[in-house]
């Protein structure tokens, strides 16, 4: 949304009409198999294990987590995993304890505000696979080295998969490394950059679809030479250094500063924070509100839960009537039929 005197301030709702999802690879009979395997166990799963020690988190699924195991989370896992169900299982069993233990969910708008104050982290705009974009300035940098840095990083990333539209699971990083007058040095503590790197590549996979890097200095290219060896093979040629960013981001939803975009955007924290966080709140409750109706399933779609489609994996038709929030249930008796005995037959 543009304030009055025609700077951006609050995060756009969608991509432009042009943006266009890469679309959902079809499933060989082996991979679907394969997802059938891990679709069984994940819905037999009725406890999440942690750490053990005396902050044990230990405890029976909630309904967040048993919502958060989607169809496209399970074969994001098998795709980072080469398609192994067992190895799949333990990532997946992984990530549900350290999402309860690192409290990624708990993380609340009024902790991560001081982190945001400046503007170092910014969600605005979408790629041209409509891909929400997630802009990093360290050259903003307000806070001391600690474990809220990191926390905020992830509270983003989380904020990023809420902005996600339908047919979309990755998204755009965009990093400025750019120095401004209260910080000359921006590059990153190696041990924070590998911890980093740890959690991206085990507990988000797949979730990554180019990282946009310009302004690099020569400290920073030592950095990431450093790094390089603990990056995955494919998340190392996703990186790109310095090129026409309009060739990946449509200039109409390119922020203007250093990018060379078209979208005069403006920081203003006591507009921008509130909104991004109503945002995305709205659209995770709609989310959730359409997989309870849908009959609260282990492995459903994503593209459902976000709108794209109004039938779910069973069948199920969510139906808002014209000018009314009653919710219609339709059940596709054939449809449900037929997807449950497909699962069951490459089982």
């Amino acid at each position: 949304m543009a304030a009055a005197g025609g700077a951006v301030k609050t995060p756009l709702e969608a991509p432009t009409a042009e943006s266009k999802a890469e679309g959902r690879a079809s499933l060989t009979a082996d991979q679907q198999a394969k997802y059938a395997a891990l679709l069984e166990m994940a819905r037999a799963l009725d406890e999440v294990k942690c750490g053990g020690g005396e902050q044990d988190r230990s405890g029976a699924m909630t309904e967040r987590e048993r919502a958060w195991l989607t169809r496209e989370c399970l074969l994001r896992y098998l795709r980072a995993t080469s398609w192994s169900v067992k190895e799949s299982e333990q990532r997946l069993r992984d990530t549900l304890a350290w999402r309860r233990e690192y409290g990624i969910d708990d993380f609340t708008p009024e902790y991560i505000s001081p982190e945001q104050e400046t503007g170092k982290q910014i969600i605005v705009g979408f790629d041209r696979q409509a891909r929400p974009c997630q802009y990093l300035n360290p050259g903003r940098q307000n806070t001391d080295a600690g474990p809220r840095q990191i926390h905020h990083l992830f509270y983003m990333v989380e904020r990023v998969t809420d902005m996600m539209p339908a047919g979309v699971e990755k998204l755009n990083l965009m990093i400025n490394f750019k120095p401004s007058k209260k910080r000359q040095n921006t590059s990153v503590p190696v041990s924070t950059a590998r911890e980093v790197l740890h959690i991206l590549q085990s507990h988000y996979p797949e979730r990554l679809g180019k990282a946009l890097i310009i302004n690099v200095p020569w400290i920073v290219w030592g950095f990431f030479k450093i790094i390089k060896p603990f990056m995955h093979p494919v998340t190392r040629e996703k990186l790109k250094f310095n090129e026409d960013m309009r060739q990946f981001v449509p200039p109409s939803q390119l922020w203007s500063t250093d990018w060379n975009g078209d979208m005069d955007f403006e920081y203003d924290h006591a507009v921008y924070w509130p909104a991004l966080i109503e945002m995305c709140r709205r659209r995770r409750d709609e989310r959730m509100a359409r997989w309870k109706a849908a009959g609260s399933l282990v492995g459903e779609s994503e593209d459902y839960l976000a709108g794209g489609t109004d039938e779910s994996v069973s069948g199920f038709r969510y139906i808002v009537q014209d000018g009314d929030d009653s919710l219609v249930q339709e059940k596709k008796l054939e449809s449900a039929a037929a997807t449950l005995e497909h699962e069951a037959v490459v089982a």
